[in-house]
């Protein structure tokens, strides 16, 4: 198994490169160093053939709203991807500490990239899909794909849990057969717990045969692979790209998951190979008591809220932190000041208006009958208060990528805004009941309706949201006309584009909105 090359790892990207390469680059390992500090890369296969019976799970153009990569100059490709992972305790604060050596495993990943290497960004935005559904949610790529596509940006998405890993087994046998996240354990051993004691985010998706602390590993040598020069690496320098910038990604459960990872293994895999793997992360509505931290193992209880392990400090690379409307105030304990210090930079956003489970991620998510296939149930996209809010909670994450590039590659910081108004555990709302404070947008600024971040009903309702629009007589007493009305979305837009809240694409989608709105004749 050819993991273990140095050669194989001198073409990384940015500030990875290890002493065994040679050289006297002001980014090479420091002098304590040794030709053993490489970093293992995994073994891959791929890209995998797709026929009309045998395609990936969430393939783009088999989603609830389909699209065409290729008619925008992007082509998917799907690999497995196997190694060797530890899996780890955290018993402290700092870096984990190994529980159990070298686990044979096998993931899969999911890639969207330009078809031509002239396009690329030098960006790769790494997603650890999220599998509070039971199946691969690409919720990222739901909310930014386009985003992506216009700036030549590259996409990545990992299966990041052995339940989804057996998801993908019942939807594709054959396809998926060599998935593996087999618990190195032995029922018998008293190392692994009692299915009473698993510890997970969702109660249940777990099994004592299979280990979920396996991902750690897996996802710094993925990142390791994307960066590097192997021969199945797409993105390789021979293939006409480089990868410049890797950048992480987790939204919810996925964004849990990227807590444990920056605060326990992050600093492990600066300390092994001196450098860090990922450039940048971007953590979205996870934190606090809000899905705010994933267990090491499963075997593990995660820290508890008020331990300084739930919350980021010193981590070396730039840290965009968001929640949404509908776990900010669950999530609160993950407030903490910005702060632009070379080793602690970091933000943290509220997003006003906005619903956590949005339609958009259903509508990037496989097709219901393929969820169906694979055993699972398909959400529902309405609750008893109507459907799922339509917010456009994507126009606050483009321009956070937005801001996040810039930060990284020229230095430039974001800029800062204030979290949503809370007085006595409760949110300030304005005279309309949409919330005070946190992100703005038009659609809380020059508002035609209340915008909810919970609702009722089943599955994930309760952090949904709903929208209830004002009726003909509330717009006529805030807009004379639908001139006055516009004309306000359009002032609003522009100082949000001018204070990098809003791209200047997103503020010409939303003024177009703004135009169509059927507004109530005088």
């Amino acid at each position: 198994m050819r993991n273990k090359l140095a050669t194989s790892l001198c073409g990384l990207a940015g500030s990875l490169i290890l002493a065994a390469c040679g050289g006297g680059s002001s980014s090479a390992l420091p002098e304590t160093a040794t030709n053993t500090n490489v970093i293992a890369l995994p073994s891959v296969t791929g890209p995998v053939a797709v026929t009309p019976t045998s395609y990936p799970f969430g393939a783009a153009d088999r989603t609830l709203q389909p699209e065409d990569l290729k008619a925008v100059g992007y082509v998917e490709e799907e690999y497995f991807v196997s190694g060797k992972a530890n899996v780890y305790d955290w018993p402290a604060p700092g870096p984990a500490v190994v529980r159990t050596p070298d686990v044979p495993y096998t993931t899969r990943v999911l890639i969207r990239r330009p078809a031509d290497g002239k396009k690329f960004s030098g960006n790769v935005v790494v997603e650890i899909l999220n599998a509070s559904n039971l199946f691969d949610l690409n919720i990222g790529w739901g909310l930014s794909g386009k985003h992506f596509v216009n700036n030549g940006d590259v996409w990545v998405g990992i299966t990041s849990k052995p339940v989804t890993a057996e998801t993908l087994k019942r939807f594709n046998p054959q396809r998926y057969a060599s998935l593996s996240w087999a618990n190195p354990l032995p029922l018998s051993d008293s190392r692994n717990c009692p299915d009473a004691a698993i510890s997970t985010i969702i109660a249940g998706d777990s099994s004592r045969s299979t280990e979920n602390g396996l991902f750690w590993d897996m996802y710094s040598q993925v990142g390791a692979w994307l960066k590097s020069n192997e021969k199945s690496n797409p993105l390789r320098k021979e293939a006409g790209f480089t990868v410049e910038r890797l950048y992480g990604f987790g939204y919810s459960q996925s964004g849990g998951y990227l807590y444990t990872y920056i605060n326990a293994i992050h600093p492990l895999d600066v300390k092994r190979y001196g450098a860090p793997i990922y450039d940048a992360y971007l953590v979205a509505v996870a934190g606090g008591a809000f899905a705010g931290i994933s267990a090491i193992n499963q075997c593990a209880t995660p820290p508890a809220v008020t331990d300084p392990r739930r919350q980021f400090k010193d981590v070396g690379v730039p840290i965009i932190h968001v929640m949404s409307q509908s776990d900010y105030l669950i999530g609160i304990g993950s407030r903490r000041p910005d702060s632009d210090a070379p080793a602690d930079r970091f933000r943290h956003y509220e997003m006003a208006g906005t619903g956590h489970a949005t339609p958009g991620e259903l509508y990037s998510a496989a097709a219901p009958a393929d969820i169906q296939a694979a055993g699972r149930s398909v959400p529902p996209m309405a609750c008893n208060e109507g459907p799922r809010s339509r917010f456009p909670s994507e126009i606050h994450f483009n321009a956070l990528w937005q801001n996040l590039d810039l930060w990284v590659q020229r230095g430039i910081a974001p800029p800062s805004a204030p979290p949503i108004q809370v007085v006595d555990g409760k949110p300030v709302t304005d005279a309309y009941g949409n919330v005070v404070g946190g992100l703005r947008s038009p659609y809380v600024d020059v508002p035609t309706s209340t915008w909810n971040g919970s609702s009722t009903g089943a599955s994930f309702c309760f952090i949904a949201g709903h929208e209830i629009p004002f009726n003909s007589a509330r717009l006529a007493q805030l807009y004379p006309s639908k001139g006055d009305y516009v004309s306000k979305v359009v002032d609003n837009a522009h100082k949000l584009v001018a204070d990098r809240f809003l791209t200047p694409r997103d503020s010409l989608q939303v003024i177009k909105e703004a135009t169509s709105f059927n507004f109530p004749s005088p």
